[in-house]
């Protein structure tokens, strides 16, 4: 036996765990991933103006409710995995490997973070609350079997991912009732959120195959017995790819002004990938993203790009960009043109 796993399993304990430890699987410090509820919240009144006469505080509700569910999920989640988690080195070191939990009170604490979450996204929009009930129903069929898409290669990706249009429809729902995004904004979101997850998976795999062995690996993950470094990498690839088609797709529908904003989304792609290829990297800790200084000067970039690009209106753009063929003939093409004047 490896002496990755001997560490492992050493690593479990037979501690009762107190509150403190029951609060700690809900791990209110993920919260940061929220930030992706931001853009709906800004995309969504860049292109729709709806009134905020009284959405502040529905924001603020609305926050709450996600940070509710997200708990909710991620209670679930520790507690299913925390067999496999057992055999991560970092992971092993979660409350729920480290102490003895009852699965009564578990579970009972899952449903109390479900009900509070849903009971506040009442309060928001109809739209948030379905949206929220969705957000919901995506952390059971990823962690619950018979289904657990976490342990199915590349679906693992693609369902983990899926919390990422999910997080810009609530930021969306939380100030404009009549309306859903557009489905080229949703698709770039999701392939988005797919190359964040396939980045995550590339550093684990390079760090924990190199440190324990790919048997370990598998141990931890089903889905690694299927990943090379090679296909991962391919894969971050292939996201990235059909997120900035989806982008240029919106950008080129709904607000040409954010073309400005492109180059800075990819430079925040470039500096993950970077970050993801480094040892022990924090791309295997999302929580922690805002630790690196090169990942938050690039969001920074990236924000405010979108921030001042959503209220900058630029008229010239749309007589650049418009459709348009050059003529072989020079002079065929100065006579349309004088024409056109007149």
């Amino acid at each position: 036996m490896p002496n990755g796993i001997m560490q492992s399993q050493a690593s479990l304990r037979t501690a009762r765990g107190s509150l403190r430890e029951y609060l700690a699987i809900a791990r209110f410090d993920h919260a940061t991933k929220h930030v992706f509820i931001i853009p709906g919240i800004i995309i969504a009144y860049a292109l729709r103006e709806p009134t905020l006469n009284y959405a502040i505080a529905e924001i603020l509700t609305g926050f709450l409710s996600a940070i509710a569910i997200a708990s909710a999920n991620y209670v679930i989640n520790e507690w299913l995995d925390r067999e496999f988690d057992a055999f991560h080195p970092n992971k092993q070191n979660r409350t729920s490997v480290q102490w003895v939990l009852s699965p009564t009170l578990v579970y009972c604490e899952y449903a109390l973070f479900a009900v509070v979450g849903l009971l506040l996204a009442s309060f928001v929009t109809p739209a948030f609350f379905y949206t929220s009930v969705l957000f919901l129903c995506s952390g059971v069929l990823y962690n619950v079997r018979p289904i657990r898409t976490k342990d199915r290669p590349f679906i693992d990706v693609i369902s983990e991912s899926a919390n990422n249009p999910i997080r810009l429809m609530l930021g969306w729902t939380m100030i404009e009732t009549t309306t859903i995004p557009p489905m080229s904004l949703l698709l770039a979101y999701w392939a988005g959120g797919a190359f964040l997850m396939a980045a995550k998976r590339l550093s684990e795999y390079r760090d924990i195959s190199a440190r324990a062995g790919v048997e370990t690996l598998v141990r931890y993950r089903r889905s690694f017995q299927h990943y090379t470094a090679e296909n991962l990498t391919v894969s971050c690839f292939l996201y990235a790819m059909m997120s900035a088609f989806f982008i240029a797709v919106f950008l080129i529908r709904y607000r040409m002004e954010y073309v400005f904003a492109l180059p800075f989304i990819a430079i925040l792609f470039a500096s993950y990938l970077w970050l993801s290829l480094r040892r022990n990297s924090i791309a295997q800790r999302p929580e922690r993203m805002f630790r690196s200084r090169r990942l938050v000067g690039s969001l920074s970039l990236a924000v405010l790009a979108m921030v001042t690009m959503s209220f900058l209106d630029m008229p010239f753009l749309y007589k650049v960009l418009k459709r348009d063929f050059i003529p072989v003939d020079i002079q065929d093409y100065r006579a349309q043109t004088n024409g056109q004047h007149k």
